[in-house]
């Protein structure tokens, strides 16, 4: 299910940023007015409200992939650092000596020669 939203995900950015390129800017208007021909695909006011109707639909797919991810994400509870260390293992704790047992005289220091 991850793998599914993770690729509508880069789809929806792709497609995104396409329709957003291929919209008109605000400015692009002016050359019709001054006698320049309108070179629009879907005519001269239907482009704008088709690609704004994709860019809405696009964007909200964008958002609920992103909250889906997000919430998957934080529901398995590990990151791919824990997941990728070594698993943590018990040491073996070394036993005490026993109570009676004879405490060893240190060792008589060398003679100095002088």
């Amino acid at each position: 299910m991850y793998t599914l939203f993770t690729i509508i995900h880069v789809l929806a950015c792709i497609i995104m940023i396409l329709v957003v390129l291929l919209q008109a800017g605000k400015g692009a208007n002016m050359g019709a007015a001054f006698g320049g021909s309108s070179q629009t695909v879907f005519g001269s006011s239907g482009a704008g409200t088709f690609l704004g109707k994709m860019t809405a639909t696009v964007a909200i797919v964008f958002m609920i992939t992103s909250l889906a991810l997000t919430y998957s994400v934080s529901r398995k509870g590990s990151s791919l650092f824990e997941r990728s260390a070594a698993p943590i293992t018990k040491q073996a704790v070394p036993a005490a000596p026993a109570q009676n047992a004879a405490i060893p005289a240190p060792a008589p220091p060398a003679p100095v020669n002088k």
